[in-house]
C-alpha cells in the first residue's frame, strides 16, 4: 500500500471512532480507539513512537513521540482541543522532517464536524 491508500484507511477509521465516541474525551482515548480500529483493519500500527532529535550529528532524546505510526508510512497526530492552532500544524511538519516520513495527518476529535478537522500534511523532503 502506498501513503494515499493508508491515509484513506486511516480517515475511515477516524470517522468510525468519532461517530462511536463523539467529541470531548482525552487524546489518549481517541489514540487507543483509533489504534484498535486500524489494527482491526489489518494495518500495522505503532503507538507513542519515540522520535529522536539529531542536532550537530548528535542524537538527543528529548521526549518527542509520534502518537501513531501506521504501516511505517503515515504519522497520525491526535488532538482533542478547542481549536487547532498553527503550532499543531507546524508540529506535524516538524515530525515529518525529523522522521523522514512523507505523509502525516493531524486530527482534532474535539469538534462538531470531523471531516473539517482532519488535516493532511506532506513532507516535501
Amino acid at each position: 500500500m502506498n501513503e494515499n491508500e493508508v491515509s484513506n484507511k486511516i480517515r475511515g477509521a477516524i470517522f468510525k471512532v468519532y461517530n462511536t465516541l463523539g467529541p470531548g474525551l482525552l487524546e489518549s482515548a481517541y489514540e487507543a480507539a483509533l489504534s484498535y480500529e486500524l489494527q482491526a483493519a489489518g494495518l500495522k500500527v505503532n503507538q507513542q513512537v519515540p522520535l529522536p532529535l539529531i542536532y550537530n550529528e548528535v542524537r538527543l532524546d528529548v521526549g518527542y513521540r509520534l502518537d501513531l505510526l501506521v504501516e511505517d508510512k503515515v504519522i497520525v497526530e491526535i488532538k482533542s482541543v478547542e481549536n487547532i492552532g498553527e503550532v499543531h500544524h507546524k508540529q506535524v511538519i516538524t515530525y515529518l522532517k525529523l522522521s523522514g516520513i512523507k505523509l502525516g495527518l493531524l486530527v482534532n476529535f474535539n469538534c462538531n464536524e470531523i471531516d473539517k478537522s482532519i488535516f493532511r500534511k506532506v513532507n516535501e523532503l
